[in-house]
């Protein structure tokens, strides 16, 4: 599919570019072609005018005729030439009879008067442009002086300019062609990357929908088979199919909020609010699931030096952004570091530290920044670059239960966090090491109000 799509957009591009160039090369080549006749037509008449000039006009009574040229002393210097370039010149009586001629076979060609140049086809490869002028004094017509030129000045540098046009044209259609499949293929590239992402998404979506749907499936053909059955079987039935029912509609939540996200509408009340304070009340909801796993989970604070530009303490953690975003935010970091925390098999308890300090990314701007750090089995390096990836799991084999043979989460956990440290404009990177601890470091601006 994509490579007829990126074959259609190289023959389109090609097309576009010799339609285009085609309709250049006619115009240049009519453009060239009549400026050759003008300038050649141009020459004809500055000879006919010199021509004229140059006329000896004999004085004669009206009975004798009237006034005439005398041939002989008007075109005593123009003797014929073999020139291929020569223009030849041409006297006709006041009747239209040839009197005198450069030609050394004189053309049988009517006399045709033309204010411009006219083309006048001797043979299929000899070819004139003549201009005629009728000569006068006062009322009395002198005769006719017809300046010809040979063609060729035309012909040959408009056949030498199509074949240039020709050449040029073929050249750069192909090299259009050629452009025109890498960049096609450069365009077709994010679009591929997106398709094959959509076809992830939906092959891992279908995947996690399919084993609770079945499941509750398989309890509710049961209950209506065997309606007489002992209630506790079918009030444990029910609550598989209520919890299973949970855990599709916080997966489909979670797939809606990823969306919003990426549609750039995700509805976040922004407000300036302390951090410090939505940490510790994250901490508490985590505590009762830390302790029951036997994790020691604390906040450390480290308070900046110099406040002097800080209004008040009570801003010293201020950030702009929506409280329950946040508060996601850092409880998903948490249960992550919970649950890979369960790994490490120390004689020392597993520890969870988040880290909250004010730090400097430049001298203008101050940024909040959040380390969750646990003591677990670590993340391999070859995961790190995924972990953000939506349903991307790393080997369910490092979680505690390794009983086990899926995760127990989505897998989109990481990628929500990602989304709503995005939303507030700031960043979020993972460090990790085998067998010693993953540290998540969140950065987020600073509220105005408290910089």
């Amino acid at each position: 599919m994509f490579l007829a799509t990126r074959r259609r957009l190289a023959i389109w591009y090609a097309t576009v570019t010799a339609i285009l160039l085609l309709v250049f090369a006619t115009g240049f080549y009519f453009y060239v072609r009549n400026t050759l006749i003008d300038r050649v037509d141009d020459t004809l008449k500055h000879v006919t005018e010199v021509v004229e000039r140059s006329l000896v006009i004999q004085h004669q009574p009206a009975a004798n005729g009237g006034d005439r040229v005398d041939i002989a002393a008007s075109f005593r210097n123009n003797t014929p030439t073999r020139a291929e370039d020569r223009i030849d010149l041409e006297w006709f009586d006041p009747e239209g009879q040839l009197l005198w001629s450069t030609f050394s076979i004189p053309p049988q060609i009517p006399l045709q008067l033309s204010g411009s140049g006219i083309t006048v086809h001797l043979s299929p490869t000899y070819l004139l442009r003549q201009v005629t002028k009728r000569i006068e004094q006062g009322r009395y017509v002198l005769g006719y002086l017809r300046v010809s030129h040979p063609w060729f000045e035309v012909t040959k540098p408009s056949r030498k300019l199509i074949y240039d046009l020709i050449w040029g044209t073929s050249l750069t259609v192909a090299s259009v062609a050629a452009i025109g499949w890498l960049l096609s293929g450069l365009a077709i590239e994010p679009i591929k990357e997106s398709y094959q992402s959509l076809e992830q998404f939906t092959a891992d979506a279908s995947h996690e929908l399919r084993n609770p749907i079945a499941t509750i499936q398989t309890n509710v053909q049961m209950a209506l088979e065997y309606p007489d059955s002992d209630p506790k079987v079918q009030q444990r039935q029910l609550q598989i199919v209520e919890r299973l029912t949970q855990r599709l509609g916080k997966l489909v939540n979670d797939l809606l909020f990823l969306t919003r996200s990426d549609r750039g509408i995700a509805q976040s009340q922004l407000q300036s609010l302390p951090l410090d304070a939505l940490l510790i009340e994250a901490i508490e909801e985590q505590r009762f699931v830390a302790e029951r796993e036997d994790i020691l989970l604390f906040l450390h604070i480290i308070e900046p030096e110099k406040r002097h530009n800080l209004q008040t303490e009570e801003e010293l953690f201020n950030v702009e952004g929506d409280w329950d975003s946040l508060a996601r935010l850092f409880t998903n970091l948490m249960s992550n570091a919970i649950e890979y925390s369960r790994a490490i098999a120390t004689e020392e308890k597993a520890k969870i530290e988040i880290e909250l300090q004010r730090v400097k990314k430049d001298r203008r701007h101050e940024w909040l920044q959040v380390r969750v750090k646990d003591t677990g089995i670590g993340i391999p390096e070859k995961d790190l670059p995924h972990l953000f990836d939506r349903f991307y799991r790393v080997d369910p084999s490092r979680s505690r239960d390794r009983t086990l043979s899926q995760p127990t989460g989505s897998g989109l956990g990481l990628a929500i966090a990602k989304a709503i440290v995005e939303n507030h404009s700031g960043q979020i990177k993972v460090e990790s090491q085998l067998n010693c601890g993953t540290i998540f470091t969140v950065l987020l601006p600073v509220a105005k109000g408290g910089s």
